[in-house]
């Protein structure tokens, strides 16, 4: 009913969830688990998703990885980890053939998320594989990320703070390794299905291939999709052209990068071997990033840029919400809401934004919580309340979550999904913005698509929120969907490897489930129909340039199809009848009566 990763993490954390335990207390576990294909051969079959209360939105919350953690947990006798507690001092685990050894991690704790990797493989096994935290993490800030991978290919379970959860535990990382495979029902017709699908995804994934989600920037600014100066301006082509995957490739790129069984290789290895940045060495920045750090900041310096990503990764923290904490803080000072020496700057005062050297300023005050750091490391909602003075008109956050970098302006399906996404503000779990793009899926969702039109948003939202879903309880990348993947596809795919017999429409509506399941939770944590809403920047004022320019969403129409579509009534809660056919009606646990 539900799979493995977040649908079945979902379903042990409403069963045994207290709405009264703080996301940071001790007994608030985590549960980490991989999708049903994580460690098999299927396209993409690597991925894990982190999950539980969140620290940085204290509803539910799920952050989800991809490389070769989770295909090497799966190969040491483990589908999932559910952790609580606290230990005395610094620990990591090593998991390993089955076993669970509980280490000593002292020796580790202070140091980055690079150098952790390297000292605790090192100390385990060559080939083993390592998910750990860094200074933000053990800080405790509230958006920090769990990092695996090392420098030459790190990758992020970024959102909503699952890196201080593990922080909150003593907990520096995770280490397993292990000999064990997947079996599968129809292993060769499982094998063949696999080289068609292998095919399709390369055929239909070559820029992605060549520049990663990097070499979208300059098609996203033109289309109005890329948010500027904490959302306030409209166009921005210069700065997009000298920062974009195109420009990093010609400049700095060594090698692509993959994570396990995947097909496409998004991942750019990246250093810099001349200036002020010279011996900046890894995971190149992803489209996020770069908007965060560059168009969000107004800085065009490419390598300064690829330094901000590097100072993230190597502190563990989610590049989105630090970088719009960061146009927080800019737009903040801009209006005399913060003073120069919370942000430790030398001479005279002056505007911020463009400013390289106060961004990296305030990565490590973050990271470390000094100065402005202290209450920027809570996030902007928090952040917003702390300065007071009308903050929260530029805290550009739902339910707690910075905004990811594609615009409801210009793709006005993403209002509704922004709005009522599970984890807040994210953009992963309808990726609807695509149909904008001209992403077309075979007897599914084709034709054209008008991105800007209200009628159908909600109903295209809820569409591609019960299909994406699916795609963290199954372990794959969701940029296998972007090459045209459909339901039907995804169904075959689970009857070759696991012999059920699953529909494209029994697909969807587990999709259908699992999303409202995590509403249901949600409903327990306080959340309601007046949560489901948009910062009043991007719904009272527009674009004024750009590809974008003079749109803005209607939100409240939207929602109202959106609940229709849904069967949620007037204040936010699945009705019982849709309850009853999605089979959630009577699930142990709190209930839905509460």
């Amino acid at each position: 009913k539900y799979y493995l990763g977040s649908g079945y993490a979902a379903k042990l954390y409403y069963e045994e969830m207290d709405p009264a335990i703080d996301p940071l207390d001790p007994d608030n576990a985590i549960y980490i688990f991989n999708g049903l294909m994580s460690g098999t051969f299927a396209s993409t079959g690597c991925r894990s998703s982190w999950c539980g209360r969140g620290p940085l939105t204290g509803i539910w919350n799920e952050a989800n990885v991809g490389g070769h953690w989770g295909a090497e947990l799966r190969f040491a006798g483990f589908d999932g980890l559910v952790i609580s507690g606290k230990a005395e001092g610094p620990v990591y685990l090593y998991i390993h053939d089955g076993t669970v050894e509980v280490r000593d991690a002292s020796h580790v704790w202070g140091l980055d998320t690079f150098d952790t990797f390297d000292k605790l493989v090192e100390e385990t096994d060559p080939k083993a594989r390592a998910a750990v935290i860094g200074q933000a993490g053990e800080n405790l800030v509230r958006f920090a990320a769990v990092m695996q991978g090392g420098r030459d290919h790190s990758r992020a379970a970024g959102r909503g703070g699952m890196g201080a959860l593990l922080g909150s535990k003593n907990l520096k990382g995770i280490v397993v390794r292990g000999k064990d495979r997947p079996t599968y029902a129809d292993a060769s017709g499982f094998r063949d299905l696999v080289k068609e699908d292998n095919a399709h995804i390369k055929e239909h994934s070559l820029p992605m291939s060549a520049y990663g989600t990097a070499g979208g920037m300059m098609g996203a600014e033109a289309k109005g999709d890329v948010p500027i100066r904490n959302w306030q301006e409209g166009s921005w082509a210069e700065g997009a052209k000298k920062i974009s995957g195109q420009t990093m490739h010609d400049a700095i790129w060594v090698k692509h990068t993959f994570c396990h069984a995947c097909p496409i290789g998004c991942g750019k290895l990246m250093e810099i071997k001349d200036g002020p940045y010279a011996g900046v060495r890894g995971e190149g920045p992803e489209y996020e990033t770069l908007c965060g750090f560059g168009a969000m900041l107004q800085i065009d310096d490419m390598e300064a840029v690829v330094r901000s990503n590097d100072l993230c990764n190597r502190y563990g923290m989610d590049t989105i919400s630090a970088s719009s904490t960061i146009a927080f803080a800019f737009e903040a000072f801009e209006k005399g809401l913060v003073a120069a020496d919370e942000l430790e700057m030398e001479g005279e005062a002056r505007g911020l934004w463009g400013d390289a050297a106060a961004a990296h300023k305030l990565i490590e005050l973050i990271a470390y919580r000094r100065g402005a750091g202290a209450y920027l490391a809570e996030g902007t909602r928090r952040a917003a309340v702390h300065l007071g003075r009308g903050a929260g008109e530029f805290a550009i956050q739902v339910k707690g979550m910075e905004l990811p970098y594609h615009d409801p302006r210009a793709f006005v399906s993403m209002a509704a999904n922004y709005a009522t996404a599970a984890r807040g503000a994210c953009h992963l779990e309808s990726l609807a913005y695509w149909r904008g793009y001209g992403v077309e899926f075979e007897g599914w969702h084709e034709g054209e698509h008008d991105r800007f039109a209200t009628k159908g948003a909600g109903k295209v939202t809820a569409e591609f929120q019960d299909y994406i879903g699916t795609y963290n309880p199954l372990g794959m990348c969701k940029f296998v969907a972007k090459t045209g993947f459909t339901p039907q596809n995804m169904a075959d795919l689970l009857h070759k490897a696991m012999g059920w017999d699953v529909t494209a429409e029994e697909l969807l509506q587990t999709g259908e489930r699992i999303f409202n399941l995590k509403r249901l939770i949600n409903n327990r944590l306080g959340t309601t129909r007046e949560d489901d809403i948009l910062p009043g920047r991007l719904l009272t004022q527009p674009r004024p340039s750009g590809g974008a320019e003079g749109n803005l969403p209607d939100l409240e129409t939207m929602l109202a199809e959106y609940y229709r579509v849904r069967g949620w009534q007037a204040d936010g809660r699945p009705s019982p009848e849709r309850l009853e056919i999605l089979a959630l009606r009577n699930l142990p646990g709190p209930g839905i009566s509460e």
